[in-house]
C-alpha cells in the first residue's frame, strides 16, 4: 500500500500560482477569498451560526452564506455591521 502525501492549502496555492492563468484568476478573486475566510474564522471562533450572525446584523442567513461563498459583494455599511456584531473592527489594506 502506497502512502499518500497530503498538501496544505498554502502548499497547493503556491504550486498553483506558477500557472499564469490560475495566478490571474486568483489575483482577481483574492479579496473575496480573504473576506470570506476571515468572516468564517471569526464567526466560528464566536461559536455563531450564519443564522445567528444574520439576525444580529439584521440581514438574512442567505446573504451571510453568499458572502462566505464569495458570491456577493457586500456594501461597506453591511461589512461594518458584521464586524460590530462579531466584536471586531473593520480594517482595509492596500498593498
Amino acid at each position: 500500500m502506497r502512502k499518500q502525501k497530503f498538501y496544505t492549502f498554502d502548499e497547493h496555492l503556491k504550486e498553483s500560482l506558477k500557472d499564469p492563468e490560475f495566478k490571474k484568476a486568483w489575483e482577481e478573486t483574492e479579496p473575496e477569498y480573504q473576506l470570506a475566510k476571515q468572516l468564517i474564522e471569526k464567526r466560528i471562533a464566536k461559536k455563531m451560526s450564519q443564522r445567528e450572525l444574520a439576525k444580529k446584523v439584521k440581514t438574512s442567513q442567505a446573504i451571510i452564506c453568499r458572502i462566505e461563498g464569495m458570491n456577493y459583494n457586500p456594501s461597506l455599511a453591511l461589512l461594518k455591521r458584521i464586524a460590530q456584531s462579531l466584536g471586531s473592527r473593520l480594517e482595509f489594506k492596500f498593498k
